[in-house]
């Protein structure tokens, strides 16, 4: 994936507020300090695009990305044991689950888990919630640079067994290295069905007029 452009759309809490188009969308959500943020600003090759920060709970909204004018990245509230009020923990599980019955343009949401953690009921619910809806699922482990190679096979079939899907299914990542950001986008751009490959200003016609 070359990521020649990406923007800032806006944030929304509920479905009148989401931007206004067809492009298809892929949504990544975890839980708080998973490490969602550093995988999306690795992913479109940006250091801050995504604000990280060492508070958990920080992204309280959801927040529209666009790259390559093609299709927008979209990052959800993180769960879990975030210090943040009670009134706003509440709102996140109807804001999230909203957005999944909702959007008609949603390809796909990237799920993330540390490696060092066993998946919490949060992590089971939202896996739920995908197949309640029909909603393909990439589920990326990450912090991979934090265990040996050992802990991460252990770890790897903690993840698998708890969540009750196959171990093949899960994509290793590592924002420190980046190792697993190609592996990641594959799968992306197979939920996008190929249109991820057409870059921002990429022309759909040759001088003849024919598709290339």
């Amino acid at each position: 994936m070359l990521v020649k452009n990406v923007e800032f759309v806006k944030s929304a809490t509920k479905p009148k507020e989401y931007p206004v188009t067809d492009q298809p969308e892929i949504a990544f959500a975890g839980r708080s300090n998973v490490g969602k943020s550093s995988l999306i600003n690795v992913l479109v090759n940006r250091k801050s695009l995504v604000r990280t920060s060492n508070t958990p709970g920080r992204t309280q909204l959801i927040n529209f990305f666009e790259v390559n004018a093609t299709f927008s990245l979209v990052d959800l509230p993180g769960y879990g044991f975030a210090k943040v009020p009670l009134a706003v923990k509440r709102q996140w599980g109807p804001m999230m689950e909203t957005y999944l019955a909702s959007r008609t343009n949603l390809r796909g949401v990237v799920l993330i888990l540390d490696i060092r953690r066993i998946p919490t009921d949060e992590d089971r619910q939202m896996l739920a919630w995908l197949g309640r809806y029909g909603i393909p699922a990439v589920l990326v482990v990450t912090k991979c640079d934090k265990v040996s190679k050992n802990e991460k096979a252990k770890q790897a079939d903690i993840i698998a067994r708890t969540l009750g899907v196959a171990k093949e299914s899960l994509a290793f990542f590592s924002a420190l290295s980046k190792d697993g950001r190609d592996a990641v986008w594959e799968r992306i751009e197979a939920l996008l069905g190929g249109i991820a490959a057409l870059g921002a200003g990429d022309n759909l016609f040759d001088n003849s007029g024919g598709v290339c």
